[in-house]
């Protein structure tokens, strides 16, 4: 039998569970994306009002956007299961290589091949390779049917690793290898206690919140309820709070964005460039080393996303909120959107290309399984 034969019977059901929320997701982005620029360019003042509502340096709007669009997903994962992922070296050795070795040394090698001579957008640039994805991602890889306690884990680590090494690596690249390779040095100055708070509320809350909701809830109503009923009522607010952070991130910089487009361009090309190597290598890399269609997944959307909250707080607080760097920033969820939404397709469509159900590293599978 054909891959493409023994594929036929799996095709139907992975597509069938995209809810039509979900379907026309790229509809639903690009329309957030006009409104948010036009909210930026036609309400006077709105983006200042909307960065001036912080708690503890933390925009309060974006904060609650991706809080709302973080729970539902993580109250799905099955956290019981965690420990066939942590078991599983190939995929952290794998993930831990693309995410701090290969990613920030990408994004420096594309932003000073495409911004040579605009210095302020190539250190937002930089700075945004340095920032691993925290919250997007999750959103990607269950669109994707990848493994979802699997980026769980990822997710977990590259926060971890993003507390300890993103001021380090930010002074490596930014000061220091410049330096070696006879290049213009630009500085970083920002907190680890920053850093810490930022990946504390856009994941440490959510995540806790998730682990306690599917612990209480399974104890109080059982497993069938809680996944039949419960989460099907909540699944549909992740998509809701992307779409509003969406919003809020281009109204801040509307302005900005729409003033300058050739700007906008030069800075979408090494964007576009890195996605789509990251994505590429680490699903190729995963096929490699034998790891299944849905870990395989969780590897590439793990590698290709970035945390472009945390970009973005660090370019203003460094060098303002009207600043290149900044935008620079800005412009990452620009392109990253509707570029790995696009992913997500190709992914679903290469999923054909798996013998097999890959139910030891399926989410779906594994559900399934339980549920008989």
């Amino acid at each position: 039998m054909s891959t493409t034969e023994s594929a036929r019977p799996t095709e139907a059901p992975v597509m069938g569970r995209l809810s039509r929320l979900d379907r026309w997701l790229p509809v639903w982005i690009g329309l957030a994306m006009l409104a948010g620029l036009a909210l930026g360019r036609l309400v006077p003042g709105l983006g200042e009002g909307l960065a001036a509502v912080q708690v503890d340096g933390v925009s309060l709007p974006i904060a609650l956007g991706l809080l709302v669009m973080m729970y539902p997903v993580l109250a799905k994962v099955r956290y019981n299961r965690l420990g066939s992922v942590t078991g599983d070296r190939r995929l952290l050795g794998s993930s831990l290589l693309l995410n701090w070795v290969l990613g920030p040394a990408l994004m420096f090698a594309l932003a000073w091949t495409f911004l040579p001579d605009l210095p302020a957008y190539r250190t937002g640039l930089i700075i945004v390779g340095l920032a691993r994805c925290i919250a997007m991602v999750v959103i990607w890889n269950d669109l994707a049917c990848g493994d979802r306690d699997a980026a769980a884990v990822l997710v977990a680590l590259n926060s971890v690793f993003q507390v300890v090494a993103f001021a380090a690596l930010g002074w490596f690249y930014l000061s220091v290898l410049p330096g070696w390779l006879g290049l213009q040095q630009a500085g970083l100055e920002t907190s680890t206690w920053a850093i810490a708070r930022s990946v504390l509320v856009f994941l440490g809350v959510p995540l806790l919140a998730g682990y306690l909701t599917r612990r209480y809830g399974e104890r109080a109503r059982g497993r069938d309820w809680y996944e039949t009923t419960f989460l099907p009522r909540i699944g549909p607010w992740a998509l809701y709070g992307l779409l509003f952070t969406i919003v809020i991130l281009f109204a801040l910089q509307g302005e900005a964005i729409t003033s300058r487009p050739l700007d906008v361009v030069r800075i979408a090309l090494p964007l576009l460039l890195y996605f789509a190597l990251m994505w590429g290598g680490g699903f190729a890399l995963g096929a490699h080393l034998g790891l299944g269609y849905a870990r395989s997944s969780t590897l590439a959307f793990t590698a290709a996303g970035n945390n472009f909250e945390l970009a973005i707080a660090v370019a203003i607080a460094t060098y303002g909120a009207t600043s290149g760097q900044a935008l620079a920033g800005v412009v990452g969820p620009l392109i990253e959107v509707p570029a790995l939404v696009g992913l997500v397709y190709v992914s679903l469509a290469l999923r054909r290309r798996f013998t097999t159900p890959d139910e030891a590293t399926d989410p779906r599978s594994a559900d399934r399984k339980a549920g008989s």
